[in-house]
């Protein structure tokens, strides 16, 4: 769930600034956006608060599609009232709302308050964009993780491993590995791997090395490589060093008796840890 995300980016929001209190909430198709995640709240006033484009800090926020703050909530004049009385029983004053934008679609708002009425500065509006992106980027993959899903085979998959459609299926399974390391929610990381298990033993041919166990990390450096990528390109990918790549693909060829990256993908396809 986007709750396991949204608490992350909130998280590491308060650790960065010292806010005393950050809350958020993600727009769901044909509901309005609602306050979901608090850190720091003292009450149950936000919690639940359904947020309207226009209305309070948040609401200009979501129409205006960029950040906003006020430095004393309760008299502030370029932002409309509805919403003081759970900002003032939670104590708020200082507030800086941050939207969350997904292929130019605003998904939610990240708040960021202070009890006193005091000038949140550049450094905390600075991190409350970062948190924001760092939102975005963790929905973003989430987004084409249900894509791959959706398009995924959901059973056996047969016919010969060669032609166009097994190179789509080769695609879509490093896709996959590559999301799989950067997905938070434990659920949906075990779906999409579960997914590529099923991908990988799917190309299972006769000649393959027997018993071959390659670790998560392996396979992902071999369906990287397998997509074409050098050992810099499989780095940038993965968020690993090239050594460190270098590593895993030496420790890889040596499990399935290969001497080149290529008989190492011809390899493991015939054993069927890859696709």
């Amino acid at each position: 769930m986007e709750a396991v995300e949204m608490r992350g980016a909130l998280a590491r929001l308060r650790r960065a600034t010292g806010l005393q209190v950050v809350f958020g909430g993600l727009l769901h198709e044909g509901r309005p956006l609602r306050i979901s995640e608090l850190n720091g709240a003292v009450t149950p006033a936000l919690h639940g608060l359904a947020i309207s484009a226009g209305s309070g800090l948040g609401g200009k926020c979501l129409a205006l599609a960029r950040p906003c703050a006020v430095v004393d909530y309760a008299s502030a004049r370029h932002i409309t009232h509805e919403y003081d009385v759970p900002v003032s029983a939670e104590g708020l004053r200082s507030v800086i709302a941050v939207p969350v934008v997904v292929r130019r679609k605003v998904r939610g708002v990240l708040y960021g308050a202070l009890r006193d009425s005091l000038p949140l500065g550049e450094r905390v509006a600075d991190a409350a964009v970062a948190a924001a992106r760092d939102l975005e980027q963790a929905l973003a993959v989430r987004d084409e993780v249900r894509e791959l899903l959706s398009a995924a085979p959901s059973g056996p998959v047969s016919g010969p491993a060669s032609g166009p459609s097994w190179e789509e299926v080769r695609q879509a399974h490093g896709e996959l590995r590559e999301l799989a390391p950067r997905i938070e929610d434990p659920e949906l990381r075990e779906r999409l791997l579960a997914v590529c298990g099923r991908l990988e033993t799917a190309s299972t041919a006769p000649g393959g090395k027997p018993g071959v166990t390659l670790t998560p990390r392996e396979l992902d450096v071999l369906a990287a490589v397998a997509q074409g990528a050098t050992n810099a390109g499989v780095a940038a990918r993965l968020g690993l060093r090239p050594e460190t790549v270098k590593g895993y693909l030496r420790s890889a060829m040596r499990k399935l008796g290969a001497h080149t990256r290529l008989e190492a993908v011809v390899a493991a396809r015939r054993a069927g840890v890859l696709p």
